[in-house]
């Protein structure tokens, strides 16, 4: 089999209307290359027409794969999806939106050759978002960055290039709940950005709405730090201080100035209130920490293949049907 220089690894869901135009602008950037590629379209559960429209393209040019997920396991396991089966010596990670410009990947490839193992993107600016989105997302990634240990660079998502041993490094972590970009500062190795100005959707709608974004959020901070769980003691302890000092407050009223106190209700529903939701709350920290834990005994395939197009020889580490 040729040797493949650079794997491109597109995950899609719901994207019959862009697909074409990612087709051409990619395959026009690869072919000026001169250099052997493969371009990996990951159908994930769509259920418009992207899986009809990938077969044809797949039909019309080998260079060009498929991997068709039985159902939606979701965008991160789509590029794990991908890097499991790319053969590339390197891989480039790009969403089919076009938000990232596939043009950026030439340099993407001269940098890796002068010696980075992984060369990703950094937003600049954000076209086409809302206020909200850019203000939660410019947030996220500094709160993850002051809650864990790992150095996660700030505005950049997926849109990146990895080395053949960056990509071997991130089969050997095996858990469910993945933020891949977090997954791959932690494994290390030499790194590098490119800022870019990234563009609006060419056509379609977002596929992160709100809820996934917060998935997506909570899947970074708890796969990357324990602070969450520390917050339940400081909080307890804080809490239990203040209930003892005004333990105090109300015993000296009662001695030195029991005309002041009022008897009522409202007080204490109010305070028991408090107290119900913070420990509400607490509960509710731990129980996500145990749901993951929970995900990960149970030992499921992160994914399920229903067909694999042009790369029906080889053999990815994950299950298939």
């Amino acid at each position: 089999m040729e040797k493949i220089l650079c794997s491109v690894i597109v995950p899609m869901y719901n994207e019959e209307a862009v697909i074409w135009e990612t087709y051409n602008r990619l395959t026009k950037v690869m072919d000026e290359l001169n250099e052997a590629y493969e371009i990996i379209f990951i159908n994930d559960g769509s259920k418009d027409k992207t899986k009809d429209i990938l077969n044809e393209i797949c039909n019309q040019n080998n260079k060009i794969k498929m991997i068709d997920f039985a159902r939606n396991f979701g965008h991160q396991v789509a590029i794990t999806a991908g890097m499991d089966y790319a053969a590339g010596e390197c891989m480039v990670i790009i969403d089919g939106d076009l938000q990232d410009p596939p043009e950026l990947i030439p340099e993407m490839i001269k940098k890796w050759k002068s010696g980075y193992d992984v060369v990703y993107g950094k937003r600049k600016s954000r076209q086409g978002e809302t206020l909200f989105k850019k203000f939660t997302a410019k947030a996220f990634y500094r709160i993850l960055r002051s809650m864990t240990d790992v150095s996660i660079p700030v505005d950049t998502g997926d849109f990146r290039l990895i080395d053949r041993k960056v990509c071997e490094a991130l089969k050997q972590l095996p858990e469910r709940s993945r933020y891949v970009r977090g997954l791959m500062s932690w494994v290390g190795f030499k790194q590098t950005a490119i800022e870019f100005e990234r563009s609006e959707r060419f056509a379609g709608e977002t596929k992160y709405p709100l809820k996934k974004m917060l998935k997506l959020a909570s899947d970074g901070i708890m796969s990357f730090s324990y602070k969450p769980l520390k917050l339940a003691s400081y909080l307890g302890t804080l809490l239990s201080g203040l209930s003892f000092l005004y333990l105090i407050i109300v015993l000296l009223q009662k001695i030195f100035a029991p005309e002041t106190v009022i008897s009522g209700w409202a007080s204490l529903i109010a305070v028991n209130l408090f107290f119900n939701g913070i420990v509400l709350l607490m509960l509710g920290i731990i129980g996500e920490y145990i749901g993951r834990i929970y995900d990960e005994a149970k030992g499921r395939p992160l994914y399920v293949i229903s067909e694999l197009k042009n790369m029906e020889e080889r053999e990815g580490p994950r299950f298939k049907m």
